[in-house]
C-alpha cells in the first residue's frame, strides 16, 4: 500500500524502461562525443604535420632546383623548364590521387551508428517479445 496506484505495475515497468533507455542514450552520446574528440585531435595533428611536411618539401625543391641550376649553369633554362614540368606532373598526380581517395573513407560516426542500430534492434526485439508475452497472458 506504500506505493501509489499503478507504480508497481505497468507504470513502474514503463518508468524502468524509460530510465534504461535514457541511460542507454546517455552512454551512446558519450561514445559519440569521445569519437568526435578523437577525430578532431587526430585531424589537427595530421594538419600540423602536413604543414610541416609541405614547408620542408617546398624548401627542398627550391634548393634542389637552385643546386641543379648552379651545377649546369650553361643549361639553366633547360634545368628550370624540366624542373617545372616534373613539379607540375607531380602536382597533377597528387591531385588525381587525392580526388580519388576522398569518398573512400569510413563515415565519421560509423561505430556509434552501428551501436545505435544494434540497440534499436535489441529494443525492438524486447518490445516485440514483451507484446507477445502480454497478449499471451491476456488470452489466458
Amino acid at each position: 500500500m506504500g506505493h501509489p496506484l499503478g507504480e508497481s505495475g505497468a507504470f513502474g515497468t514503463a518508468k524502468a524502461k524509460a530510465v534504461n533507455l535514457l541511460a542507454l542514450g546517455h552512454t551512446r552520446l558519450e561514445l559519440l562525443g569521445n569519437e568526435l574528440e578523437g577525430a578532431r585531435i587526430s585531424a589537427m595533428r595530421q594538419l600540423v604535420l602536413l604543414h610541416g611536411l609541405l614547408f620542408c618539401v617546398a624548401l627542398g625543391v627550391v634548393f634542389a632546383v637552385a643546386a641543379l641550376v648552379l651545377l649546369w649553369w650553361e643549361q639553366r633554362l633547360l634545368v628550370v623548364a624540366l624542373s617545372s614540368a616534373v613539379l607540375w606532373a607531380l602536382a597533377l598526380y597528387f591531385y588525381w590521387a587525392m580526388s580519388r581517395n576522398t569518398g573512400q573513407s569510413e563515415p565519421l560516426f560509423a561505430a556509434s551508428l552501428a551501436e545505435l542500430r544494434e540497440d534499436l534492434r535489441q529494443l525492438k526485439a524486447a518490445s516485440d517479445h514483451g507484446h507477445h508475452g502480454h497478449h499471451g497472458q491476456a488470452t489466458d
